[in-house]
């Protein structure tokens, strides 16, 4: 088996993939390079969502924490990704894993390591650990590991509550009473995941949908996406909620629906929030983007004189930034969206409520607060289209693009481009289209941002055609 470390983590399909054998060999490689970098004795911090098994797997780890001699904070239920980020950070610990497949389908599940800093690791840090793996299978490793009641007897395992350290740090950057004062109708929709319970918690009043424990996520991908969130949006286009907001299975990422049912996207929250932090909460710094992301941030940015930067897909690379400078906020299409002051990770609970907040201190709803922008810097629409492609034509198309990319696309000329993930084509109005192949599935994105739907689609079927697929 050979382990490999994607965008966030570790995932795959329970029982076969994600197996307690193959689980051990990936915490003892974790142990072993937390103890070879001294950041052992500084304790790991454990978590686990809701999904299938999630808690006995999260036991197994700490068994073999235990085992190599580091003392191991168990959150004591299952708990969001970044509530177990920022207990890392909070108790000064080593590290932290989290069990969990965040947005994937049910029968996922997966094991992400937070470093010291309180975000992901990184690139660097994962690929150390891939290679500890595999030399660990190749000279069989033994698993070192203590029974669980064992441990928790002596006290190398300890339950934890990582709510409260969460709670206050949350308190303290969005202004709850504000929020509850505005009387501001909103229904969350966690999506049976890790999130269940939190922002009522935090904002007393607050509905919740899909709040039950639900392993199979109702059938449906723990994803917050237009297609996955029609019973929120059914709730908003009835008028008994004025904003709804959703999160993904792990709650580290966020989707919204505004005041009239409709879906409100990544690129759309990232724009609200960010206008809101820089004229209402006074913040400054850089702002980061992936590749996919929204050239309404570009115009903000460049509105309010702030540097902009652009990385390749994946909030990793968000987070080398977010940790080398002073960045204001960083996202991606996905959903991951972090600000400053809080971690160098996604967050989607505090960006929920950020939403909340941006809604109280204007009077607005979503929407409004958006087309008001839109005034300003221009009106944008976005789509992304998803086709199969088998491994050959891929790199076909790849070594295609390379060496002969196209100069005109739909009549129009392209004036530049972004080859760092996959291949952006900008064209002299601003508008854009990406070609995209996946690293890991048989599977192409083709991502476009126009002026008008039309355009967008257009661009888009010229994707399909330059790929062949």
């Amino acid at each position: 088996m050979q382990i490999k470390f994607g965008t966030d983590g570790w995932r795959g399909i329970i029982a076969r993939d994600f197996t307690f054998e193959n689980l051990s060999w990936v915490a003892q490689a974790t142990m072993d390079y937390l103890n070879r970098e001294g950041l052992g004795g500084k304790g790991l911090v454990i978590g686990y969502d809701r999904r299938f098994m999630s808690q006995d797997f999260a036991k197994r780890v700490a068994e073999i924490a235990a085992g190599n001699g580091i003392h191991v904070r168990l959150t004591e239920d299952y708990a969001p990704t970044p509530a177990v980020s920022w207990a890392v950070r909070e108790t000064c610990s080593g590290a932290g894993i989290m069990i969990t497949a965040s947005h994937n389908p049910p029968q996922y599940n997966g094991f992400k390591v937070k470093e010291a800093f309180g975000g992901s690791a990184l690139p660097t840090t994962t690929k150390i650990l891939e290679e500890i793996v595999a030399y660990n299978i190749d000279n069989q490793r033994r698993v070192v590991s203590v029974p669980f009641d064992e441990a928790l007897k002596k006290g190398n395992i300890e339950f934890f509550d990582p709510c409260e350290g969460y709670f206050h740090q949350i308190s303290r950057y969005v202004d709850l009473d504000l929020i509850a004062k505005a009387g501001i109708a909103a229904v969350v929709d966690p999506m049976y995941g890790a999130g269940c319970g939190f922002i009522p918690r935090l904002l007393p009043g607050v509905a919740e949908i899909h709040n039950i424990e639900n392993p199979s996520f109702g059938g449906l991908p723990p994803e917050p996406i237009a297609q996955n969130l029609l019973e929120l949006s059914a709730l908003l286009k009835n008028r008994k909620y004025g904003v709804g907001l959703a999160l993904d299975g792990d709650a580290d990422r966020i989707g919204a629906v505004d005041e009239n049912g409709d879906f409100f996207s990544s690129h759309c929250i990232f724009t609200v929030i960010l206008r809101h932090l820089i004229e209402h909460k006074k913040m400054t710094g850089a702002v980061v983007k992936t590749v996919s992301s929204t050239r309404m941030v570009d115009l903000l940015t460049e509105k309010f004189g702030l540097e902009l930067f652009e990385t390749p897909i994946g909030f990793k690379h968000i987070c080398e930034l977010m940790l080398e400078r002073d960045i204001l906020m960083g996202g991606e299409e996905s959903g991951g969206l972090g600000v400053k002051g809080h971690l160098p990770e996604r967050d989607g609970i505090l960006l929920g409520l950020l939403l909340l907040e941006a809604i109280a201190v204007s009077g607005k709803g979503l929407r409004q607060l958006l087309n008001e922008t839109m005034d300003e810097i221009g009106h944008f629409h976005y789509q992304r289209i998803d086709r199969r492609i088998d491994d050959i034509a891929k790199e076909q198309l790849i070594k295609q693009l390379r060496s002969d990319p196209p100069t005109v696309i739909d009549g129009q000329r392209v004036v530049s481009t972004n080859f760092s993930d996959g291949f952006k084509f900008i064209f002299e109005s601003g508008d854009w289209l990406l070609i995209r192949p996946s690293g890991t599935e048989p599977v192409l994105r083709l991502y476009s941002e126009a002026g008008t739907l039309d355009q967008v689609e257009r661009f888009l079927r010229q994707a399909v055609i330059i790929a062949g697929c």
